[in-house]
């Protein structure tokens, strides 16, 4: 279980005060946001419930390019260029075009924080009030008031910043999540998609050296996934322990609200279908970092990088709908039907065009456009 570490006591010191950039959240996409404005001299502070690297909440795997983009193959655990997917009807051996990475959460959030300049501190976000006189917005948490004029939300999906107090499980669009770590090796990435274990949604497995990450998502929120990961567990010979999970966002959400920008999960920066948040994460965090590094410099204003992060946000609404409708339509096929569309995908052709037509969702290409010092914001997604 991860152990909260916010101040407490004595510890518990007053950090309010005015800063130049105020980042709620210290996970993918606040970390990133905070890499891609270091150097410009400004003074920024991220704040978090946990330590950095303390809370992981997901299988942790993303293309390889991305961490190779990035620099961050030193987090790599294990590399993959098959899908084994298996169905009711049999299993299918899929060769992905590109390579897949697991990877380890902490070395990870250790090495984007390493390339960032700000300060940071454990506290707990409870809301934002309004925009000051002096154009600060003032954010208050259980360690005092802080008033920053750039203020991101990148908490997750409860979009704690919102106006409307954000989203409230399990009335939203949200998938839940739920994996065990037992030890363990394997050389195969492995996908369930049988309605034994979730009428709607997954299981997995994915391999990251010494251990096994294994679970089950379901598309329904109302439907809950902790017995079903044991059976998934156990049909594979595993222990059910190292238990995490969490809400995952499959609707995408406005990128800006008032004055705050929102990133990551609580933009519904997680691609539908797939679940696959991280990738997301890491693009429109370098986005939304590339137009404050503008605003930090003095090239544009707030209200000029809030209009064009959220039109870069909204400009990728067809394919975030696109990979729903597909969602949506997964639990539908029929288990025969399912075994022969992964068939098809063993065609090189078939393959190279879907999967790379997934990948181009979030391309590794991006990170050389968007690396600070190169561009000034971000203006049309690929």
């Amino acid at each position: 279980m991860t152990r909260r570490v916010t101040k407490t006591g004595a510890a518990k010191t007053e950090i309010g005060g005015k800063r130049d950039l105020l980042v709620c959240g210290a996970s993918f996409a606040g970390l990133m946001v905070a890499r891609q404005v270091a150097g410009t001299g400004a003074d920024v502070l991220v704040i978090d419930r946990y330590e950095i690297g303390e809370r992981q909440t997901s299988a942790c795997a993303v293309p390889t390019a991305w961490l190779e983009a990035l620099g961050l193959t030193a987090a790599e655990c294990q590399r993959f260029e098959e899908l084994v997917v298996h169905t009711p009807s049999g299993t299918n051996r899929v060769k992905v075009p590109w390579a897949f990475s697991t990877f380890d959460y902490r070395t990870l959030c250790d090495l984007l924080w390493a390339d960032a300049d700000a300060d940071f501190e454990t506290a707990k976000v409870d809301g934002a009030g309004e925009v000051g006189p002096d154009g600060r917005i003032e954010v208050e948490t259980d360690r005092g008031t802080i008033a920053a004029p750039l203020v991101v939300d990148a908490m997750g999906w409860r979009r704690i910043l919102a106006p409307d107090g954000g989203y409230q499980p399990p009335d939203a669009p949200l998938s839940r999540g739920l994996e065990v770590h037992p030890a363990g090796a394997s050389q195969d990435l492995e996908v369930w998609i049988d309605r034994r274990y979730v009428p709607a949604g997954y299981g997995w497995s994915f391999p990251a050296g010494d251990e096994l990450r294994v679970g089950v998502g379901s598309f329904d929120p109302g439907y809950h996934v902790r017995r079903p990961t044991e059976e998934l567990a156990t049909d594979i010979g595993l222990e059910t322990t190292g238990w995490q999970g969490n809400w995952i966002p499959h609707r995408l959400r406005a990128a800006t609200e008032g004055q705050i920008f929102f990133v990551g999960d609580s933009a519904g920066h997680c691609l539908p279908l797939t679940a696959e948040g991280i990738r997301p994460a890491f693009y429109f965090g370098m986005a939304l970092g590339a137009e404050l590094r503008a605003v930090l410099q003095g090239r544009q204003n707030r209200s000029e990088a809030l209009s064009s992060y959220s039109r870069f946000s909204e400009l990728h609404r067809d394919q975030f709908e696109g990979l729903l409708r597909a969602q949506k339509t997964l639990p539908k096929i029929p288990p025969r039907i399912l075994r022969l569309l992964f068939s098809g995908l063993g065609s090189p052709a078939v393959s190279r065009w879907a999967f790379g037509k997934y990948l181009n969702v979030a391309p590794p290409g991006f990170v050389t456009a968007l690396l600070p010092g190169r561009a000034g914001s971000a203006k049309t997604p690929a």
